[in-house]
């Protein structure tokens, strides 16, 4: 059974950085797009950011160029990195995998890590 483990999350004051890392336990196969979400208290999920197979990025809005996606396929893992961080950040983020091999698509997600910016 695959799991995805996430690592990187913690407290931090507003403008600074951290780096979410997310990586397999387990083998994952034709592996698509690999993605971040989160999810704030008392608001839906909602996407950060998600990288393709080919290296194609695409952000919310609110994260554009002060977050950076970035995956390493020979690993298998994806990579967060928050720049400028802002209070409005805080929340739980979770990592994203999905896989297609053949008619089976398959979504994985991590146990979420938080995130905690001060004012």
């Amino acid at each position: 059974q695959v799991q995805l483990v996430e690592s990187g999350g913690g407290l931090v004051q507003a403008g600074g950085s951290l780096r979410l890392s997310c990586a397999p336990i387990g083998n994952i196969f034709s592996i698509n797009d690999m993605g971040w979400y989160r999810q704030a208290p008392g608001k839906q999920r909602e996407l950060v950011a998600r990288i393709t197979a080919g290296g194609s990025t695409n952000y919310a809005d609110s994260v554009k160029g002060r977050f950076t996606i970035s995956r390493d396929n020979a690993k298998n893992t994806v990579n967060l990195q928050m720049n400028s961080l802002k209070p409005e950040d805080t929340a739980v983020y979770y990592c994203n995998v999905e896989s297609v091999n053949g008619p089976v698509r398959s979504i994985y997600w991590g146990q979420g890590t938080q995130v905690t910016v001060s004012s």
